[in-house]
């Protein structure tokens, strides 16, 4: 099932004072979804806040994207999924993903959709060491001038929720890392990115996830009987701070989707 776009005319874009572009017609963000829990969270109304609309797709489902000349821009979530899972829709959701940073279009990948990234670039993954509720992501020289993440703190309290990691593919810049996963945060080229960490995760959205008996086995499974609990309150502390962070960084990378809209 392929999803419908809205048309490519455009109005001419408005600069507010908070040095956001934006658009009489609504930037067009398709979102790749590889579980039902694992939604936009606070990307969602942050996108919306700036115009976009959105055109999620239940990859998993064997939905097929827009193609991407369709599209401003991809946000690629999460899912328990491995990229190196036997998946009869894993391989052509990296041609897509392939195609989509070899034409220019802006990428934002989280968890699952960096590691979708990275691997569809020829970057390996692979087991490493498991982070569940906040973590510090350490942000490294690539990242000093970099449009998103330029001007952050250089330990950046983050939500994981992972057992694996990504290499770096070969041209791209690693813009943050912690131990045991040395590639937090990646870019490739000037507009495709990949986050290992959840800022779009608010404690509404965790406690969905808990409510998944999956989640919450796995969660136990890695973590301890407590650990609901634990990971709800540290999230809880850190929410305000981390929808900083979240906001931030996601209103860089829809500046350069509004840029690059603009040229076209």
């Amino acid at each position: 099932m392929h999803v419908s776009c809205v048309p490519r005319k455009r109005k001419r874009p408005i600069v507010d004072a908070a040095n956001e572009t934006r658009f009489g017609g609504p930037l067009r963000i398709a979102v790749l979804q590889h579980a039902s829990w694992e939604k936009p969270g606070s990307f969602a109304r942050l996108l919306t806040e700036r115009g976009a609309t959105l055109f999620p797709v239940r990859v998993d489902e064997g939905e097929q994207p827009p193609p991407v000349s369709d599209v401003d821009g991809i946000l690629a979530m999460g899912g328990p999924m491995s990229v190196n899972d036997p998946l009869p829709w894993l391989p052509a959701e990296m041609d897509y993903i392939r195609t989509a940073v070899d034409s220019g279009i802006p990428y934002f990948g989280v968890c699952l959709g960096a590691q979708l990234l990275a691997a569809a670039l020829g970057a390996e993954v692979k087991p490493a060491a498991a982070h569940y509720g906040m973590h510090t992501a350490d942000l490294q020289r690539g990242s000093f001038d970099d449009p998103l993440f330029g001007g952050l703190p250089r330990a950046l309290p983050v939500f994981q929720w992972h057992g694996e990691n990504f290499a770096c593919p070969t041209g791209g810049t690693s813009l943050a890392g912690s131990p045991g996963c040395p590639h937090e945060a990646i870019r490739v080229g000037t507009t495709a990115y990949g986050l290992q960490f959840h800022l779009e995760v608010d404690p509404d959205l965790l406690a969905a996830w808990l409510e998944v008996p999956a989640c919450t086995t796995e969660l136990m499974e890695r973590c301890g009987p407590g650990s609901p609990q634990q990971i709800t309150d540290e999230l809880r502390e850190a929410a305000v701070r981390m929808g900083r962070y979240a906001r931030r960084i996601l209103n860089g990378w829809v500046n350069l989707v509004a840029a690059r809209v603009n040229r076209e």
